[in-house]
C-alpha cells in the first residue's frame, strides 16, 4: 500500500511503541522505549462496521511494515490497534524507528509512552448526607429525572459489581444506543445489569511496563476500592444506612443516582509507583466513545504535557467532537503553583475543597487545652483515661534517625520507650495509617498526627489502626510547647463522631493541584472546585479501607480523599445537565458548571485555603461547584471544535498539524485574535504587556427573555471596560457578543497576577466569569 494513501484510513493515527515482551526480535537495536506518534482522526463516515475497523487495522501493519522492512514483524509488534474513532496502533519498537517515523511529513508528533496516576490521597459527596449544600435538591433532581439514562464511562481501577450502588432495581431496559460489552469472560463471577451495563479492562501498555501477567488481571474487577469509589460517586444508586464504622451514616447516591455507568479498567497495581498508561488509557476512550457514553470520568492524570503528548488530551477531544462531557481531576500536587494536570480547554477540570461534615476527634490535654482533630479510627480510648504523650522522636530505636522516628516509621520505635504512650508523629513521607500502625507495633495506645506548614489546616479522617487524630499545625506547635514545657505531659483522645455544618466551609485542601497551566496559561485552570475531603462512597470487598496488607478490615463503604473523589461530583452533575438538557454541548455543561460555582464559604466569606489564606482562582477556578443553580443558568458560554482549533493555532500548532489532528483542511485564522477570544466562561490574560487587551465572549441565551447588565469588579492595578453594559434577549438560542478591555491603571502597580470577575444579571440569574490578569 502505498504511503500517500495513508490518509484515507490513518488521518489521526496514534503509534504507541512499547518495549517487545516477545522472543522474535524486532529491529537489530535493543534500544527498546515507548513512544505515541500522532496523526489525525479516522474517515469513517456513518455507523462504524466490523469491516471498516479490519481495514484499518490492516492498514496500520502496512504503515509499519513499511518501516520495519517486513509487514510480519510490524503485525508481531502491535498489540492494540485503535479503530474506532482514535486511528492509531500499539507496538513493541526502538527509539531510533521512532525518530524516524517522528520526521514523517503526516506525523504530528511522537511521544513516550508515559505512565499516570490516579488522583487519591489515601493513608499511604454526593455520597454521604443530603444536608450539604452541594447536593442537588429533591426538586432539582426530579426535573433532571436523577440522571436517568445518561449513560456516564469511568476510566479507572474498575469496579465492585456487588456493591449496592450499582443495583439496577428499578430501572427499566438498557437504552438501545448502548454499544458496550461486560467483558468477563475470564471471571465467571462478574456480572453486570440494567445499572451497570458495560465493563472492559485494558492492560496491554501496563504489561509492556512492568512484564507478561497472570490470569488474574484478565478481569475488570476493581481489587484496589478506587474506581468503584469514583464510579459510585458519580452515578451510584440510592443506598440507605451507607456509613464508615457508623460515621457518615445516611443514604449514598451519586450525582446522577440513575444514570447507567460503565467501568473501564486502566490503571492496576503499581510497578515502581506507576498505575495506568497512556496505551491503555487511549485504548479506553476509543471505546467509551463508541460505546455510547455520555459523560467520561477521568480520575488520573500525568505531568502537564503539550495538547498532542498527552493521551487524556487526545482521548478527550475526539469524546468532545462526539459531544460527550469529558470530567478530568486537577491533580494532588498542591499547594504549589503551577502543578495543575489535565488542562485541555475541551475538558472539564476539578479541584478539591472541604465539604460542611467533620469526623471530629479532639486532642485533650493534662492542662485542659482541646485541639479539634478528625479521624475515622473505630477504636477508641477508655472514657476521660489519660495517657503520657511524648514526641515519636523520644522513642527512637538504636541506630534510627531522629527524622525517622519522628515520621513514625516502621521499626524506627523503641517498645521500650512507646508502651502505654500516645506519640507524636510529623505528617509526610511514609503514609498516614502505616504511622499508626509502627506506633501500635511498638507498644503505643494512641498517636496524634501533626500537620506541617506547607499542610496547615488541611486534616484528613483516616481509618486508623489504634485510637489516633490528627491535628492543625497552629495546634502542632502548641501541642509541642506543652509537651517541652511540662514535666509530665499526659493527653486524651476523644472517640471519632460526625459533625455536620462545619465550618468555614468549602476550604481549599491543600493537595490539591494549582494554576496557572504550564501548558497554556491563557486558560485558566482549574476550572472548578467540589467536595474532595473524606468523601464516602462504595468500595471494593478485595482490600481493607486503609489499602494496607497488614489490614484486615474490609467496608462497604469508605472515606478516601483527592481531586479524584472532586472529580465524579462534577461528573454527575454532568449527567444530570445532559439528561435535562441533550442538545447541549460539553462547553456548554461546563459554562453552565462554571458561571453558577460560588467564591464564598458558608460563614459567609471568600474561600480560603488550608493556611486559612484566602484561595484564588488558580485554587478554585470558577469557585465550589452549585448545581442547583447549574440546571438553571441563564446564559452560557457555547464553543465548539473549531473554536478549539483557532486556539491550538495561537498556541503555536501549525495548520497542517491541526488538519490531520482534526480530520479536515483547516486554516488558521489571526493568531493574535484568536489567543484571548475562545468563547471560555473564563477570561485569563497571562501577560498584559501593553497598555491594554481586549478580548470578545459570545454569550447564547438558554432561559427566559430577558435583559441582562453588566457588573465588573476589577482586579487591582487594572480598569475593566465592558461594551455593550447591557445586553437584551428575546428567544432562547439567541446569541450576543460583548467586549472587555482589559488595562493597566496608570501609576505604579504591583507584579505579578491579579483576580476579579464580570457578572451578566436580569437580577435571577447571576453569569459569573472570574478575570484573571499578571501585570
Amino acid at each position: 500500500m502505498k504511503r500517500t494513501n495513508l490518509l484515507s484510513f490513518l488521518p489521526f493515527l496514534v503509534l504507541l511503541l512499547l518495549p517487545h515482551l516477545g522472543s522474535k526480535p524486532i529491529l537489530a537495536s535493543e534500544d527498546v522505549s515507548s513512544y505515541v506518534v500522532y496523526f489525525g482522526s479516522h474517515s469513517h463516515v456513518g455507523v462504524i462496521t466490523q469491516d471498516a475497523m479490519d481495514r484499518v487495522r490492516e492498514t496500520h501493519y502496512d504503515f509499519l511494515g513499511s518501516f520495519t522492512g517486513s509487514r510480519e514483524i510490524a503485525t508481531d509488534a502491535i498489540f492494540y490497534s485503535y479503530t474506532k474513532h482514535i486511528n492509531g496502533f500499539a507496538a513493541h519498537l526502538d527509539h531510533d524507528l521512532a525518530s524516524a517515523i517522528s520526521k514523517h511529513p503526516e506525523v504530528v508528533s511522537v511521544f513516550p509512552n508515559k505512565a499516570l496516576k490516579l488522583h487519591t490521597t489515601r493513608s499511604w459527596d454526593f455520597m454521604g448526607l443530603e444536608h450539604n449544600s452541594y447536593v442537588p435538591s429533591s426538586s432539582i433532581w426530579r426535573k433532571a429525572r436523577f440522571g436517568e439514562d445518561s449513560i456516564i464511562a469511568n476510566l479507572d481501577t474498575g469496579v465492585w459489581p456487588e456493591s449496592k450502588s450499582f443495583s439496577d432495581e428499578g430501572l427499566g431496559p438498557i437504552p438501545s444506543r448502548w454499544k458496550g460489552i461486560c467483558q468477563n469472560q475470564k471471571e465467571a463471577t462478574f456480572h453486570c445489569n440494567r445499572k451497570l451495563i458495560g465493563a472492559r479492562y485494558f492492560h496491554k501498555g501496563y504489561a509492556a511496563a512492568v512484564g507478561p501477567l497472570n490470569s488474574s488481571f484478565d478481569s475488570p474487577r476493581d481489587i484496589d476500592g478506587h474506581g468503584s469509589h469514583t464510579l459510585s460517586t458519580a452515578g451510584g444508586a440510592f443506598v440507605p444506612g451507607a456509613n464508615v464504622f457508623g460515621q457518615g451514616n445516611g443514604t449514598a447516591k451519586g450525582g446522577s443516582p440513575r444514570a447507567r455507568v460503565a467501568a473501564y479498567k486502566v490503571c492496576w497495581p503499581p510497578a515502581k509507583g506507576n498505575e495506568c498508561y497512556d496505551a491503555d488509557v487511549l485504548a479506553a476512550f476509543d471505546a467509551a466513545i463508541h460505546d455510547g457514553a455520555d459523560v467520561i470520568s477521568v480520575s488520573l492524570g500525568g505531568e502537564p504535557a503539550s495538547f498532542f503528548k498527552d493521551s487524556v488530551a487526545i482521548g478527550s477531544f475526539h469524546a468532545a467532537k462526539k459531544g460527550i462531557v469529558v470530567v478530568c481531576s486537577a491533580g494532588n500536587s498542591g499547594p504549589a503553583d503551577s502543578t495543575v494536570s489535565n488542562v485541555a480547554p475541551w475538558q472539564i477540570t476539578v479541584g478539591a475543597s472541604t465539604m460542611d461534615r467533620e469526623f471530629a476527634s479532639n486532642l485533650i490535654l493534662g492542662n485542659g487545652k482541646h485541639y479539634k482533630g478528625q479521624s475515622l479510627a473505630p477504636s477508641s480510648l477508655p472514657h476521660a483515661k489519660f495517657y503520657p504523650i511524648i514526641a515519636a522522636s523520644e522513642a527512637k530505636a538504636k541506630n534510627v534517625t531522629a527524622s525517622d522516628a519522628q515520621l513514625c516509621k516502621i521499626g524506627s520505635l523503641d517498645p521500650q520507650k512507646a508502651k502505654g504512650k500516645i506519640l507524636v508523629c510529623l505528617r509526610g513521607i511514609n503514609g498516614r495509617v502505616e504511622k499508626g500502625r509502627a506506633v501500635a507495633l511498638a507498644g503505643g495506645v494512641g498517636m496524634v498526627l501533626e500537620n506541617t506548614n506547607a499542610t496547615g489546616n488541611d486534616l484528613t479522617a483516616d481509618p486508623h489502626v489504634l485510637p489516633a487524630t490528627q491535628i492543625s499545625f497552629k495546634d502542632s506547635l502548641a501541642l509541642s510547647r506543652y509537651i517541652s514545657q511540662t514535666k509530665k505531659p499526659i493527653a486524651h483522645i476523644t472517640p471519632s463522631r460526625t459533625v455536620l455544618g462545619t465550618k468555614p466551609a468549602p476550604v481549599m485542601a491543600a493537595f490539591s493541584s494549582k494554576g496557572p497551566s504550564s501548558v497554556a496559561p491563557e486558560i485558566l485552570k482549574p476550572d472548578i472546585t467540589a467536595p474532595g475531603v473524606s468523601v464516602i462512597a462504595a468500595y471494593t470487598g478485595a482490600v481493607s479501607p486503609t489499602n494496607e496488607k497488614f489490614d484486615p478490615r474490609r467496608l462497604l463503604f469508605n472515606a478516601v480523599s483527592g481531586t479524584s473523589m472532586s472529580c465524579p461530583h462534577v461528573s454527575g452533575i454532568a449527567g444530570l445537565l445532559k439528561t435535562r438538557y441533550p442538545s447541549w454541548s460539553p462547553a456548554a455543561i461546563r459554562s453552565a458548571i462554571m458561571t453558577t460555582a460560588t467564591t464564598m464559604d458558608d460563614i459567609p466569606r471568600p474561600i480560603l485555603n488550608s493556611t486559612y489564606m484566602k484561595a484564588t482562582p488558580f485554587s478554585f477556578g470558577a469557585g465550589h461547584v452549585r448545581p442547583n443553580l447549574a440546571v438553571n443558568p441563564g446564559l452560557v458560554y457555547d464553543s465548539g471544535i473549531k473554536d478549539y482549533l483557532n486556539f491550538l493555532c495561537s498556541l503555536g500548532y501549525n495548520a497542517s498539524q491541526i488538519s490531520v489532528f482534526s480530520g479536515k483542511v483547516f486554516a488558521c485564522s489571526s493568531r493574535k485574535a484568536s489567543l484571548y477570544n475562545l468563547n471560555y466562561p473564563s477570561i485569563t490574560v497571562p501577560n498584559l504587556s501593553s497598555s491594554k487587551v481586549t478580548v470578545s465572549r459570545t454569550v447564547k441565551n438558554v432561559g427566559r427573555p430577558s435583559t441582562y447588565t453588566v457588573r465588573v469588579n476589577n482586579p487591582e492595578g487594572v480598569y475593566l471596560a465592558v461594551q455593550p453594559t447591557s445586553l437584551n434577549f428575546t428567544k432562547v438560542g439567541e446569541q450576543k457578543t460583548f467586549k472587555v478591555t482589559i488595562a493597566k491603571r496608570k501609576g505604579k502597580v504591583a507584579k505579578g497576577y491579579v483576580f476579579g470577575d464580570l457578572v451578566w444579571s436580569d437580577k435571577k440569574h447571576r453569569v459569573r466569569s472570574p478575570i484573571v490578569v499578571k501585570l
